[in-house]
């Protein structure tokens, strides 16, 4: 695919049940941050086959998502949406930065 695009798109949805959730904590610059995690089942398709998907993902939660995620609880269903980045500077793990959440139960 040859593509010339001048803009690039890192956005992202997933359901799933939260498993984990870590304490609220604050950045040196006083925002509000918060990480969990987040496991996904589900069934797509392809090449034309049925493929069964099953991971945990790590959540980070920022600002005033951070404080209303606090009330979150492990076993609750919630629907995320966000961007994904490296966890640290230089870091090949991927965390999904939650832009909005819903919880689903």
């Amino acid at each position: 695919m040859t593509t010339t695009r001048t803009q690039t798109t890192n956005r992202a949805e997933l359901s799933g049940v939260l498993i984990e959730r870590e304490a609220l904590r604050y950045t040196p610059a006083g925002i509000a941050m918060l990480d969990a995690r987040l496991s996904h089942g589900s069934e797509v398709h392809e090449a034309g086959n049925p493929r069964q998907l099953d991971f945990e993902l790590a959540l980070r939660f920022a600002g005033a998502l951070a404080t209303r995620a606090e009330r979150l609880v492990p076993g609750e269903r919630i629907v995320v949406s966000g961007f994904l980045a490296p966890r640290r500077r230089q870091s090949k793990s991927l965390v999904l930065h939650v832009t909005d959440f819903a919880s689903t139960n």
